[in-house]
């Protein structure tokens, strides 16, 4: 029997009912097909997305729903693609809301180089990006850091890879918080922490962290890709990484300290990950500061690996920096203190998108000047086999979701899954029948992420459509993958 009970709201919005030590109903955004495999799933995993939407809708201070979009999948804790928005006076800040890999996200750069220009030169791109942009478990990069420097890094986010001469300082407009969250204290994160991270500014790392070279292949806003700056055959550059070990060992370290949090405040803790401080108290003040660093540590990373994408482009194609420009840079593992309204009320709230990425609508100070009229871009990354997606966002997903959407396809397949029914080699034989060069620094990594261990990116994307809280903009096809 599965272990959660769900109910039909509409075509694409399914829910949890309230009930026992739940706050708040639970939401998620699926259709039938989507909702029975994940009922499924929970019959026969002790990991259950629906099971771990329902334990955040038990949290303390949780506001109108505990959310789950469309890309939804079991994490540490929280489902990823989940959001929880919490009352800062009354609610908690959690460890599982935020993962380990802080701010992970996606830098997307618009290339003016003709499609036909970049196929013909596809495998000496291909070469050079793999040789340029360090990938793979544990790569370390040429910024060398001392402990001082990480300080700095912690507090200036993507400025103070900019000021070491990686990207140009238009890049910051487009990137969101331009580039640097407030509130960041180098001396919440530990020496060790720091530590790790000397030789990592510049990496992408390993797992689902990727570099892409793609292509408009669908545009379905003409108006909205206006204002983005895409167009049909337009050649982009997509950069999908995050905090690297810095971010990881921040929420290792913090799990301690939240754990004997909620047993001071008497906070249930339902699975590990899911320990929780109230906001305002010490150790909650103290863990989100740490993870304000760990978001600017975030932002100078892509901000260097922007700068090294941008240097090779420029050799290959002997193009200028205007030839180069960052559409926009958004994270989908991170806390934002935002401004929503609760049933017609404006209140301040802490939001947790843990696998969920921020997804404003038109008119938002926070949303980067260009694109204010229409709404905040957002990116929504596919499989290197598939297709991955430009969105933006809409007044209901802001009434709905906190401003929120889908951050990638989402897994349908564990890791060990995968490696069981996938051989490095052949998918990377496949894609490139396929015309899709793709470089690994880890066969055994290709495997991992082979397209068959997703959802169907264009159904996740297409159920946030037909719920009315992202809007589709344009579809990019992948012609070379960079990966660890």
């Amino acid at each position: 029997m599965a272990r959660v009970e769900v109910r039909r709201l509409t075509d694409y919005i399914w829910e949890i009912p309230k009930e026992g030590e739940m706050n708040v109903p639970g939401r998620i955004y699926a259709d039938r097909e989507s909702i029975e495999f994940l009922l499924e799933e929970s019959k026969s995993k002790q990991w259950d997305a629906l099971l771990q939407v329902k334990n955040v809708a038990c949290l303390p201070g949780i506001e109108k729903a505990s959310l789950a979009m469309a890309d939804i999948h079991p994490g540490y804790g929280f489902p990823i693609g989940g959001v929880g928005a919490f009352d800062t006076e009354t609610g908690v800040v959690t460890i599982a809301g935020v993962g380990f890999d802080i701010n992970c996200g996606v830098r997307t750069v618009v290339i003016d180089v003709p499609l036909e220009e970049v196929e013909k030169e596809k495998e000496t791109l291909a070469k050079a990006l793999f040789m340029s942009v360090p990938a793979g478990l544990g790569s370390t990069g040429k910024l060398k850091l001392s402990v001082k420097e990480v300080d700095r890094l912690l507090v200036e986010g993507a400025r103070f890879s900019l000021d070491r001469g990686y990207g140009i300082g238009e890049d910051l407009e487009y990137v969101e918080e331009n580039g640097t969250v407030d509130g960041a204290d180098p001396g919440a994160v530990s020496v060790h922490a720091k530590n790790r991270q000397l030789k990592q500014v510049g990496t992408l790392g390993s797992g689902n962290h990727y570099l892409e070279v793609q292509y408009v292949d669908a545009v379905y806003d003409d108006r909205t890709a206006d204002v983005f700056g895409l167009g049909e055959k337009q050649v982009v550059v997509s950069i999908h990484t995050g905090s690297r070990a810095l971010g990881h060992q921040i929420g290792t370290d913090y799990l301690s300290v939240l754990k004997r949090a909620s047993e001071k405040y008497k906070i249930p803790v339902r699975e590990a990950e899911l320990v929780a401080a109230p906001i305002n108290s010490p150790e909650g003040k103290q863990y989100i500061s740490a993870v304000q660093a760990g978001t600017n540590c975030a932002f100078a990373n892509r901000q260097a690996i922007g700068g090294l994408v941008r240097k090779v482009f420029k050799r290959v194609f002997s193009i200028s920096d205007s030839a180069i420009r960052t559409m926009y840079e958004v994270g989908h593992n991170n806390l934002k203190f935002e401004r929503h309204k609760i049933e017609g009320v404006e209140k301040l709230l802490l939001v947790h998108r843990k696998g969920a990425t921020r997804a404003f609508g038109s008119g938002r100070p926070e949303v980067s000047k260009r694109y204010r009229e229409v709404g905040q871009p957002v990116i929504v990354g596919g499989t290197m086999g598939t297709s991955s997606y430009i969105l933006v966002g809409t007044q209901r997903g802001m009434e709905e979701t906190f401003g929120s959407a889908v951050h990638g396809a989402g897994r349908k397949k564990s890791r060990k899954q995968a490696l069981r029914e996938y051989r490095g080699e052949r998918v990377i034989e496949d894609l490139g029948e396929r015309g899709i060069t793709v470089m690994v620094h880890s066969k055994r990594g290709a495997a991992e992420e082979a397209p068959g261990a997703y959802k169907d990116v264009d159904r996740v994307v297409s159920i946030m459509e037909g719920a009315g809280v992202n809007k589709r903009v344009v579809r990019l096809k992948p012609l070379i993958c960079v990966k660890g």
